[in-house]
């Protein structure tokens, strides 16, 4: 009976191809695997055609489904290559780690124990503050000796792995290197010959444990305690060659064993809690340092590179690379490949490499394919570095209700999980990308935000743009929300109706009604309806109401797209309207300017609101309350401008009523800043009507020029803030008016003046044919 510790570093193709030689040399009749035992019947789907790497265990606490971890598997793994020789042998294959029931139970009493503390803690401050002397002083405090037992009872629970300095970077220090990630590569994960490389590892990882002190993890002892006693109970069982795969540093506490007692000592009395696991796919992207993985790599598209092909001297990356940056229109030659990977060569050769690592070639495409531009090198990073690949998982593998409701439709509507994103345009007016929309649409509201939707250029409402991207995280938020329902539909009604139920919010439930119609959910719609109208009843501020509007309006004018029952929230959008139009003038009084600034697009979305319902009743309501608003002197000058606008836009203030208003607002009796705050309303989002109406023009002009030295200055602000909105254009012609023309009389001298008709006469002819009219003579003189 013998056992056989192969000490590897996770994720590390030279590690991976040890293993796999070690295994075929060895044949043993079991291996043991670090990994969470309550995974181990999952095993059996290793070698599976249909479960491609990188794949990862998802283990999961089904009463708090945000407790979880993920054990993610590439090709390159030394794990995922004992997973297949046990299942390509036919022997056992086990995983050995501390089980997760244990170490989120841990988790659990250690948070429960936390939260008992805190509100201790704050009980005593109560207490405190309560318990005074008769002067009014505090008594001096008593040892509060609960609480200190109890904070060191908390820290000897701590069990969360603990952020030492790399050992690793003490051997590459002592070898000449100043990265322990580069040295392991070059001793480990580039050599091609095994070499007793794991007596190698294990002899540099004791000698690392012995002279490195360490601050005590509970966490780790017990992992390597449960180890232990794993491989105890294969020798029980009578496995005559037992092969562990473990991390490196866990090699010599797995190979020299304490007394079983020991161990189960140490074991004893653990908190336990219920743990699910399934398999998922993963992204290179995730199984990199920067997702935040503790076991990432810098590279994943570069190891499998050398896992495919171990031998390689830098020619095929290199030809890699070319293929790349021609697909981008970038001229690159066979002569620059060839240069390149001499350069990669040359340089391994000075720092006494065998041969080139990613570092050496990086720096000869940075020199020889980029000409010394490094932005090349971040498409090289995204595209063969990293890499934007996303494994797959069997159908058959045992996944909740929800996750499997999910992949039935993806596949149905062919809408496959990518690593990167992709751009889909839906035409709703065709089955498939209906049914499309109303899928995403029912994700968006359980909060799994795979798709993103963005606006599409154009008329009409029959299309969507959306972008998706998986995100492997996204399996945690589908069993999470798989306690509402086993299907998208029934998950999404009951979580949506119990979140309206528990918001007070109109215009979030507002928005929720705006998701739910797209997503074709009646129950839906009935219940957040019948919510908005209570909480609208119930409501008294008039700008929560002006808020809404536009989205129910958008409900009701666009939503027949869907073959939906849109006109289900007419009736509720005509009452609030009507509650607005009774309540606003009185909340546009005694309104500062710079509360009265955003109050603007308020009106601005509610005027484009009424006008796109197109009811004559509600629009005369609307205008009857600008009129108001108008005309009241108690309103903020720069809201009652805004009206003026607004009703000169709809042509219900013009000729003799318009300039009447405009002459008392910009009254010289009136105090300038009043006066500037009303024109800056008036004036909001075009200075256009200057330039076209010469009698407001000369009333401005000359209210300006009335203006003296000092409340000149003082307006000027807000006249520059009025102008600052226009745009270059109208700043531009507006100057010119002034500059030629100070009351209007010069400009419109200038564009009124004498015309030379026989000139304009023949480009009638031009303009006609232009215009489809072949037979288009020239007109005599003077017509």
């Amino acid at each position: 009976m013998s056992v056989h510790i192969l000490g590897i570093r996770h994720h590390g193709p030279g590690s991976a191809r040890n293993v796999k030689a070690f295994l075929e040399e060895l044949q043993p009749d079991i291996v043991l695997i670090e990994g969470p035992p309550e995974a181990d019947s999952l095993l059996q789907w290793a070698g599976h055609d249909d479960l491609r790497p990188p794949v990862a265990i998802l283990a999961y606490q089904p009463d708090s489904p945000q407790k979880a971890c993920f054990y993610p598997f590439a090709a390159f793994s030394p794990e995922w290559q004992a997973m297949l020789y046990a299942k390509t042998h036919r022997i056992h294959a086990r995983f050995m780690d501390l089980p997760l029931a244990h170490v989120f139970g841990m988790e659990n009493e250690a948070a429960a124990k936390r939260a008992a503390g805190a509100q201790r803690d704050e009980t005593q401050k109560e207490d405190e503050t309560q318990s005074t002397t008769p002067d009014g002083e505090t008594p001096p405090a008593e040892l509060n000796n609960s609480t200190e037992e109890f904070t060191a009872a908390e820290l000897d629970m701590e069990f969360l792995p603990r952020s030492p300095q790399d050992p690793v970077a003490h051997l590459a220090h002592a070898a000449g290197y100043d990265d322990g990630e580069r040295w392991w590569e070059h001793m480990f994960e580039y050599r091609l010959g095994q070499e007793q490389v794991f007596e190698a590892v294990h002899d540099a990882m004791h000698a690392l444990r012995e002279e490195l002190p360490r601050r005590y993890d509970r966490k780790e002892a017990l992992r390597e305690a449960w180890m232990r006693k794993c491989i105890r109970q294969a020798e029980k069982e009578m496995f005559q060659r037992i092969a562990v795969i473990c991390g490196a540093w866990h090699a010599p506490a797995l190979q020299t064993m304490p007394k079983q007692k020991d161990d189960n000592d140490r074991l004893k009395g653990l908190p336990k809690t219920k743990v699910e696991c399934t398999w998922i796919p993963w992204t290179y992207s995730r199984l990199s340092y920067e997702s935040g993985y503790g076991a990432g790599i810098p590279s994943p598209g570069w190891y499998e590179h050398i896992w495919e092909h171990p031998a390689d001297d830098g020619t095929r990356w290199m030809a890699l690379v070319a293929k790349l940056f021609r697909e981008q229109q970038q001229d690159t030659s066979v002569a620059h490949v060839m240069e390149a990977v001499r350069l990669a060569n040359a340089l391994a050769a000075l720092r006494h490499y065998p041969r080139p690592g990613l570092e050496e070639l990086n720096e000869a495409t940075l020199s020889v394919l980029c000409n010394g531009e490094s932005i090349l090198m971040q498409l090289i990073r995204d595209e063969l570095i990293v890499r934007n690949r996303i494994g797959k998982v069997p159908t058959e593998v045992p996944t909740p209700p929800l996750q499997t409701d999910i992949t039935r439709w993806q596949k149905k509507l062919r809408l496959p999980q990518t690593a990167d994103f992709k751009d889909y345009t839906l035409d709703l007016r065709k089955d498939t990308d209906l049914e499309r929309s109303i899928f995403l649409h029912r994700l968006q509201l359980l909060e799994i935000h795979w798709g993103k939707r963005f606006e599409v250029s154009g008329k009409g409402t029959f299309k969507e743009q959306w972008r998706l991207q998986w995100d492997p995280a996204f399996s945690i938020d589908i069993i999470e929300k798989g306690s509402w329902g086993n299907t998208v539909a029934e998950a999404a009604t009951s979580f949506v109706i119990n979140t309206a139920n528990n918001t007070g919010t109109l215009q979030q439930v507002c928005k929720m009604l705006e998701s739910a119609i797209p997503a074709e959910l009646p129950a839906i719609v009935e219940v957040l309806i019948h919510r908005i109208n209570n909480l609208a009843a119930a409501s008294g501020d008039v700008l929560q109401l002006m808020e809404v509007i536009p989205s129910l309006v958008n409900i009701s004018r666009y939503g027949n797209v869907r073959k939906t029952d849109a006109a289900l929230v007419n009736n509720i959008t005509e009452s609030m309207i009507g509650r607005i139009c009774i309540s606003l003038p009185a909340a546009c009084t005694a309104v500062a300017d710079d509360a009265a600034l955003p109050l603007l697009d308020l009106f601005f979305a509610m005027n484009d609101a009424i006008n796109l319902v197109q009811d004559n009743e509600l629009t005369g309501s609307w205008q009857e309350t600008l009129l108001i608003i108008s005309g009241n002197p108690q309103s903020a000058p720069m809201i009652a401008g805004y009206a003026s606008r607004l009703l000169f836009d709809a042509k219900i203030m013009t000729g003799e009523t318009l300039v009447k208003a405009f002459s008392v607002s910009m009254s010289v009796a009136n105090p300038p800043a009043l006066a500037a705050a009303w024109l800056e309303g008036f004036l909001r989002g075009s200075g256009t009507l200057l330039l076209l109406d010469e009698e407001l023009w000369s009333m401005v002009h000359n209210w300006v020029s009335q203006l003296e030295n000092d409340i000149f200055i003082q307006v000027l602000p807000l006249l520059r803030r009025t102008f600052s909105n226009f745009t270059a254009p109208e700043r531009k012609k507006l100057g010119d008016k002034v500059k030629h023309g100070g009351n209007g009389t010069s400009i419109k001298a200038t564009t009124t003046g004498d015309i030379d008709y026989e000139r304009g006469a023949r480009g009638i002819p031009v303009v006609m044919q232009l215009l489809g009219f072949k037979d288009a003579k020239l007109l005599p003189d003077g017509a």
